[in-house]
């Protein structure tokens, strides 16, 4: 099995040692894309990133021309770029912030012209020290360059970029809560409305918060065009996108692919990508957007990369990342490791997640461990339902739950870390339920240490 090559969009730099440096960014069309928005009206580049259909690529993949049309008519406004990455299984913005920083500094700036912004942020989870570290140089060299600052390339338009790290939140991965951190208060998620961060974000102005990822597009689009970017791919969002495939196959790692000319049996098994299944087991289950994804099976391997059809089966491509898991897994244990950490990320500002999660991952932990009792499968689905009513089926319904589509959740909460908890649960509970009838009756995992 093989794959039609992509274009290369993001990753163009990626085998270049020296690309984080600001002279072979530069050398390799750096800063180019910005010379040509600040010729451009600010409505233009709008009206170009509209047409390439470019989608935020940090999960919740709205349209990013849209998402900046939406800000408020007040001023001062703000970018902020969100490089908290913390999805279980998502590791492509950190690559691109360490190494192609400047791509993610020009990608910032042509969004704070497109929107008229006064400041751009660059916010880095804490963990990133190498990250922090490239774009930080990063920012030095640009402004000593004239890329940042004052008078950018003799255009007259001047802004300054300041590099913020965050503690290792998994929940300022939310942008307000993002933005309640930058305002260096405790990362709680605010209530939408009133607080959508175009209308009241950073210091209560107008805010645009995108995705590394998403910005890193922008130098491409404007050097090319939106068009251009369109016609990559296929299916309901085009262009390209980044997938992280991680778990059991032979090539773990970050491609990008051409959204929706693809498949997830070509981005598992092709040799060019995942390169198969390890050792020789057979596919099990895979998560298809990151852990608060519900989970796929070997009967959805030959969906495409498309948002559309992914979430026909009930679920998202969310922030793509792909995590595979063979025949050897113990899904009650997989599904155990999701819960614990997001009942261990839970902010604690709203009670069904801080403790509806808390119940779920000691209800598993005590399956898992031999302890559990056949009324707890039950018991299981009833807390979830505290959480995310009425989007997974109730205790009292003893069918599969297959037929059900659990996204978009309902939320008994401001975010989606406390359904991003039943998830995991959920898609183990309804198709894996003998693995955790077996772990009750025989009083320990039947899979012993292979998961």
């Amino acid at each position: 099995m093989s794959v039609t090559a992509s274009q290369s969009v993001v990753f163009a730099r990626m085998g270049d040692p020296e690309a984080h440096t600001i002279d072979r960014y530069v050398a390799t069309g750096g800063y180019e894309g910005l010379r040509r928005a600040l010729s451009m009206k600010p409505e233009d580049i709008e009206a170009a990133t509209t047409a390439s259909t470019l989608t935020g690529r940090g999960g919740a993949g709205f349209a990013t021309g849209q998402k900046w049309s939406l800000l408020a008519d007040a001023y001062p406004r703000y970018v902020v770029v969100n490089g908290d990455e913390s999805e279980p299984g998502t590791f492509k913005d950190r690559q691109l912030m360490e190494r192609d920083p400047h791509q993610v500094i020009e990608g910032a700036l042509i969004t704070a012209y497109a929107v008229r912004a006064t400041r751009v942020f660059l916010y880095v989870r804490g963990e990133m020290a190498l990250a922090q570290e490239r774009i930080g140089q990063a920012l030095v060299d640009a402004y000593a360059k004239g890329y940042v600052g004052s008078n950018i390339m003799g255009s007259g338009w001047s802004i300054d970029v300041v590099l913020h790290w965050g503690a290792g939140a998994y929940v300022v991965g939310e942008e307000t809560a993002l933005l309640e951190s930058l305002e260096g208060k405790r990362a709680f998620p605010r209530i939408k409305p009133p607080f959508y961060p175009a209308a009241k974000g950073l210091y209560y102005q107008p805010t645009i918060v995108n995705n590394v990822e998403t910005v890193s597009t922008l130098p491409w689009i404007l050097r090319h065009s939106g068009e251009e970017y369109a016609a990559l791919g296929a299916g309901r969002s085009t262009g390209t996108r980044i997938m992280c495939v991680s778990g059991h196959v032979k090539n773990p790692g970050n491609y990008e692919v051409e959204a929706g000319n693809i498949t997830f049996r070509d981005l598992i098994y092709a040799p060019e990508l995942g390169g198969g299944i390890r050792d020789g087991h057979t596919i099990k289950a895979f998560v298809p957007g990151g852990g608060s994804a519900p989970w796929l099976f070997e009967d959805h391997l030959d969906l495409t990369l498309d948002p559309g059809p992914v979430a026909a089966e009930g679920t998202m491509l969310g922030s793509g990342a792909v995590v595979v898991m063979d025949d050897s897994t113990c899904m009650v244990r997989a599904a155990w490791n999701l819960v614990r950490f997001y009942s261990h990320e839970s902010c604690g500002q709203c009670t069904p997640c801080r403790e509806g999660g808390n119940w779920m991952e000691k209800i598993m932990w005590r399956i898992e461990n031999g302890a559990g009792r056949m009324e707890d499968l039950d018991l299981l689905l009833d807390v979830g339902q505290t959480i995310s009513p009425g989007s997974f089926p109730h205790a009292s319904n003893k069918a599969t739950g297959l037929e059900a589509t659990p996204w978009p959740y309902r939320m008994t909460t401001i975010c989606f870390v406390g359904p991003s908890a039943v998830v995991p649960m959920h898609s183990a509970l309804t198709r894996f339920r003998d693995e955790f009838v077996a772990h009750i009756e025989q009083g320990s995992c039947p899979v012993g240490a292979h998961a």
